[in-house]
C-alpha cells in the first residue's frame, strides 16, 4: 500500500479532514490531525448542515457511521417556508412535501455540526486530534514536512493534507491561485438566539423546527431551527466588497444602525433576531475560487474541502463536497493501481477540482437568483416545481 509506514498529517478537524482521518484509519493508516481549537468543546458549533446522498452521505456509508448519523440527524429539519420581508408565507411544505428517506436522491436530511464533529470525533482513535495545534509554517525535510504550530511544537509528516478552510495556510505551498469577490455579502450570528420561543416568539412560530428563507428587495435571510431549541440566522445581500468592514459587528448599537440602514425595508421581527443574538455577529464577504483553477500535483501534498475549492453556500455544497473529497482521496491514495503518491494525488485532484467547478457555478447561479429583485418569485417557481 502506498500509504504503508507513513505518517500522514491531516491540518484541519472540520467534517472534511475527520472524516478522511476516520477513512484512512479503516485502512490501516497512520494519521494525525492537527486543529487550533483548544480541545473539542471550544467553539460553539454554528447551523445546521443538509448531507446530500450521493456525497455526504455516501462518505459516511464508507466510514460506516451512516447508523450513528441516523442517531442523530434531526427529521422535519429540513421543513421550508418561504416569506417576504413582511414576514408573509408564500410557500410551506410542511404538509406537502412527500416523504422520503435514506436512498432517496433528493433526500437532504439535516443534522447540527455539533453533533455531526461529535460523531466523527468518537469514531477516530484515541489521540487521533491534535488539539491547540494552530499551523504556522512547514520546510521539506527527509522526503516529507516538518511542521510548526503556534504552540511551540513540531511535527514531521511525510504527507500533508490541507483541510483548513477557507483561509487555508497549506494551499499557498500549492498554488498562488487566489479566490475572486461573488458580489454577495452575510452576517452569520454563530450562537443565535438561545430559547427562541420565548426570546423571538413569531419567528419561532414560523420555523415550526425547520427553515425560514425571506425574500425581498435583493436581500435574504435564512433562519433555521436547531435541535435544542435554539436558532441560527444568517442574513446575505448584494455589496461592495468593503462595506461591511467599516462596521464593529461587536459593536450592537452599530449593528442596529446597520440594519435599520441597509434593511430599512424589512420588519422589526426580523430586527429582534440581531437583538436577542447571545453572540457578535461574523461579517463574511463570500469568496469563490475560479471555476477553471488548475495546479500540478505535488508528490506528499493536497487540499480538500474549502481550502482546496472555496464557493458561496447558496446550493449547501460546501461540507458535502469536503466529505465527498475525503472519500475520493482515500479511495485513491489506498489504490493499489498508482505506482507512487503523487500520481494517485494527480487522479484525485483531476477529478476533485472539476466536480467542485460544477457544484461552484451553480453556487454561484443560486447566488444571483436570491439576491435578484425578483428572488421572491424564482425561489417559489423553483420550489414550487419541486413539488408538482
Amino acid at each position: 500500500m502506498l500509504l504503508q509506514n507513513k505518517q500522514i498529517a491531516i491540518i484541519g478537524g472540520g467534517p472534511g479532514g475527520l472524516t478522511l482521518a476516520r477513512l484512512l484509519q479503516l485502512k490501516g493508516v497512520n494519521v494525525k490531525v492537527y486543529e487550533r481549537d483548544l480541545n473539542k468543546d471550544a467553539r460553539v458549533q454554528g447551523t445546521t448542515l443538509d448531507l446530500h446522498e450521493e456525497s455526504g452521505l455516501k462518505a459516511l456509508r464508507e466510514a460506516h457511521l451512516l447508523d450513528e448519523f441516523k442517531k442523530n440527524y434531526r427529521p422535519g429539519a429540513d421543513k421550508l417556508i418561504i416569506v417576504n420581508e413582511k414576514a408573509e408565507i408564500f410557500f410551506s411544505d410542511h404538509e406537502e412535501k412527500p416523504e422520503e428517506d435514506f436512498g432517496s436522491e433528493h433526500f437532504r436530511p439535516e443534522i447540527d455540526r455539533g453533533p455531526l464533529r461529535k460523531m466523527l470525533l468518537e469514531s477516530l482513535q484515541p489521540d487521533t486530534v491534535m488539539w491547540d495545534s494552530q499551523f504556522v509554517s512547514m520546510e521539506k525535510q527527509d522526503g516529507g514536512w516538518m511542521l510548526h504550530f503556534k504552540n511551540g511544537t513540531s511535527e514531521y509528516a511525510d504527507m500533508v493534507i490541507g483541510a483548513d478552510g477557507a483561509n487555508s495556510k497549506i494551499r499557498p505551498y500549492i498554488t498562488d491561485i487566489k479566490a475572486f469577490y461573488s458580489g454577495i455579502s452575510g452576517i452569520l450570528s454563530v450562537e443565535g438566539v438561545y430559547d427562541s420561543e420565548a426570546a423571538v416568539p413569531k419567528i419561532h412560530k414560523l420555523l415550526k423546527g425547520g427553515k425560514i428563507m425571506a425574500f425581498g428587495g435583493g436581500k435574504c435571510f435564512t433562519v433555521a431551527a436547531k435541535g435544542d431549541g435554539d436558532l441560527a440566522f444568517y442574513v446575505s445581500y448584494k455589496v461592495d466588497e468593503n462595506r461591511l468592514k467599516n462596521i464593529d459587528f461587536a459593536d450592537k448599537a452599530q449593528v442596529f444602525a446597520w440594519f435599520k440602514k441597509d434593511f430599512s425595508e424589512w420588519g422589526n421581527m426580523w430586527l429582534e433576531l440581531f437583538e436577542n443574538a447571545e453572540t457578535t455577529f461574523i461579517p463574511i464577504p463570500i469568496y469563490s475560487m475560479p471555476l477553471d483553477q488548475t495546479w500540478q500535483a505535488l508528490p506528499n501534498l493536497t487540499l480538500l474541502g474549502d481550502a482546496a475549492h472555496l464557493m458561496p453556500p447558496f446550493a449547501g455544497e460546501g461540507v458535502n463536497m469536503a466529505m465527498l473529497d475525503a472519500l475520493e482521496l482515500s479511495d485513491c491514495l489506498c489504490n493499489k493501481n498508482f505506482n507512487n503518491i503523487q500520481s494517485a494525488i494527480a487522479s484525485y485532484e483531476s477529478q476533485m477540482r472539476k466536480r467542485a467547478a460544477g457544484a461552484a457555478q451553480e453556487s454561484l447561479e443560486n447566488g444571483d437568483k436570491m439576491h435578484s429583485e425578483d428572488a421572491l418569485q424564482k425561489m417559489l417557481a423553483f420550489f414550487g416545481g419541486m413539488y408538482s
